[in-house]
Formats: structure tokens, sequence, C-alpha cells
């Protein structure tokens, strides 16, 4: 086990709640597995993809790792990692977006297994491609989120797939390269959506990828009438960013914000825009709900929130961007949401932003219209 003290470790600045952990069976099995197997202080250089809160890039770096290059595709894990350095006055890493210099040399990568096939096939493909050749990968998850199908990803582009032994309901799997299948990938993916007529690209991290899931397909035929009067919009929460380019392409007039904590949407959202030729109308960022964004700034905000962090399912992300949005939101402005219709946001939009109208709803969707009045 790593000398750091792992259960000191928060989520802050990320949701912070009984049920919701900053160091889970799955890291600490990872941990050890590498002290054992892939001794991390030999390994030179060590790179870390998908660690939750920096238990695995700090636990490497007590484990004696000299270089530690890591990347978290939530903002707030970077965040959260940088905050547990500190209190632990741990140094010796480096973040990095998801690109060749982050593995490249690397004898050993840590790895959290993630929900999606196609954002562990993405971080594979990288692997295989810029890793040292005798390259190991231990790559860790909880057993009831694990499936054969993470198994055959590894296997496209790693010779050797092992499963370790399980351990309080946490599995490690092993996978080491054969050169001979070494690929490259094709990432990003891209797709024609009509309507709205949008080009998407999609990189593996991203919900519902190249495609239009059903909630924003909802919201996007109930947005021609949102605020007619805007020249400002923001695209909270973006994923590809195929909202914020359907705005711009229908409304000229809109000077179009778009943003997102995850790093592969932001990266999916520019390559959309530059696809489009919207890339000199509409601006992608990487941030924190709308945190960049001054107070009364916006005269209209669309969202489609997401009701999960991580495998657990809570409403309080969608009830952050909401209060967000409403601070951001100039008086008069309007925040147009499309939602799952069980979660009942109504309540809390109209606390929040102020009165709230339901505009359209189906079987499954609510979309809804809130005006913010003069406070």
């Amino acid at each position: 086990m790593s000398a750091v003290d792992l259960g000191a470790l928060r989520r802050w600045p990320d949701v912070e709640a009984p049920n919701l952990v900053a160091v889970d069976a799955a890291d600490r099995l990872l941990l050890d597995t590498a002290g054992e197997v892939a001794p991390v202080a030999a390994s030179g250089a060590l790179a870390v993809i998908g660690d939750a809160y920096g238990a695995l890039t700090l636990g490497a770096l007590g484990l004696g790792a000299r270089e530690v290059r890591v990347h978290q595709d939530p903002l707030l894990g970077e965040r959260a990692l940088a905050a547990n350095a500190a209190r632990l006055e741990l140094s010796g890493y480096v973040s990095l977006d998801l690109v060749p210099e982050l593995v490249a040399g690397a004898s050993l990568v840590l790895l959290r297994l993630p929900k999606s096939l196609d954002q562990l096939d993405e971080w594979a493909a990288l692997i295989a491609t810029h890793a040292a050749p005798d390259v190991t990968v231990l790559a860790a998850g909880m057993v009831k989120h694990m499936t054969r199908a993470q198994n055959e990803v590894l296997g496209r582009y790693f010779g050797s797939v092992q499963a370790g032994l399980a351990r309080q309901k946490a599995r490690v799997l092993t996978a080491r390269l054969a050169a001979s299948r070494r690929s490259g990938g094709d990432w990003p993916r891209t797709a024609f959506i009509d309507p709205p007529g949008i080009t998407v690209s999609a990189h593996g991290g991203v919900f519902a990828g190249a495609a239009l899931d059903i909630g924003t397909r909802f919201l996007l035929e109930h947005l021609d009438d949102a605020n007619p009067g805007a020249t400002m919009a923001i695209d909270l929460g973006c994923g590809t960013g195929i909202i914020a380019a359907a705005l711009a392409t229908a409304r000229p007039e809109l000077r179009v914000h778009a943003c997102d904590s995850s790093a592969a949407a932001v990266a999916s959202a520019r390559e959309t825009m530059r696809l489009n030729d919207l890339a000199d109308r509409v601006t992608v960022v990487r941030d924190d709900a709308l945190g960049s964004l001054p107070d009364s700034s916006a005269e209209l905000v669309v969202l489609n929130p997401p009701f999960h962090t991580g495998t657990t399912v809570t409403a309080g992300v969608g009830v952050r961007l909401i209060a967000d949005a409403a601070r951001v939101l100039a008086p008069g402005g309007e925040l147009r949401v499309v939602f799952n219709s069980h979660l009942r946001y109504q309540p809390t939009l109209r606390r929040l932003v102020g009165e709230t109208r339901q505009v359209a709803r189906n079987s499954k969707f609510t979309v809804t219209s809130s005006v913010k009045g003069a406070r």
C-alpha cells in the first residue's frame, strides 16, 4: 500500500455527500498491484489515466514514482487532485490533456476503467501507439461495473489481457502490448446529424458520442422561440457542442459561449465548431459550471443537465448548474432546460431562477423556460 494516507483525500471542490467517496477499493487494489507486479519506483515515466480525485497519482508518488503524468477528464477531478496534493504537501506530477505526451515512453500506466467502452478504446489506442514497447497497463474497476467487453477492447491493442483476483469487490486487469498489434484507433469520430444539419465530432468520453441523444433532440425541437431578443447565449454542459452549433447556425446575431467540465467534451465541441465553420462565432471553454463568467452577463442559457456523477445517480449536479445559470443570467434572461420528467426540477427552477413554465413534455422528457426577475 502507498505511504500516502489515502483516507485523508477529499472530493472537494466536487460534490461531497455521505454516499460519495474520494477513494475506493479499486484505487487501493490498483496501487497494491502496482507495488507488487510492476514496481512503481523502477518504472521511470509513469502515466495515470482516469484518476478520480488524485488517489492513484498521489499514491504512486508515495510508492516512489519519480515522474507522474496524469489525465483526468473532469475539471473538478484536476482541482481535487491539486487540493489534495497541497493538503498532503506532495508534488512531482503534471496534468496533461489526452495527448501523446501523456504516455510517451511510459513503461507503466495506471488506469481506472471508465463507464464508456469508446472512452476506453481511445485511451488504449493512445497507449498502444505512444507508450514504451514493453508497457504494462494496470486497469482497475469495481466488479459491478466491469464487463467482458472491457477485456475485448483492451485486447484490440494488447496481446495479453489477464484478470486478477477480486478483492473487496474490485479487480485489476493487466494488459501488455504485442508490438504487431499496435494501432492508433480512429478518434475523434464524426457524423452528420440532420436535423439540425450539423456535423458533430466526438471523442470517446463524450455522452452520446457522434450522435444526437433523445433529450437534446427534444430540446432542439423547442428552442426556436427561446429569448428571441438575446445577443449572448450559453450552451452549459455543451458535450459535443451540437446545441451551440445549432443556435449559432439558426441565429447569426448570437454570440455563443459553450462550456463543459469534461476535457473530451471541450475537445469534441471545438472540433464540431471547426467542421461547421463556426469557430469564429462560438467560444468553447473548459469550465466548472460558469465559473469564468461574471454575474448578469447572458440573456439566454440552454441546459441539458446530467443526473449522475460517475456511476452514482444524483440530482446535485443539475441543481448546481441551474444555480450558476441563475447567477449569470441578466434580469429578464431565460434559462431553457430539458430534463427527465421524473426529476421534477420545476420547484428548483422557480426558487433559483424565477417564473417557470412548461414548454413541452413527452413520455420521458420535459422542456421548461425560466425567466430571471429583477432582484
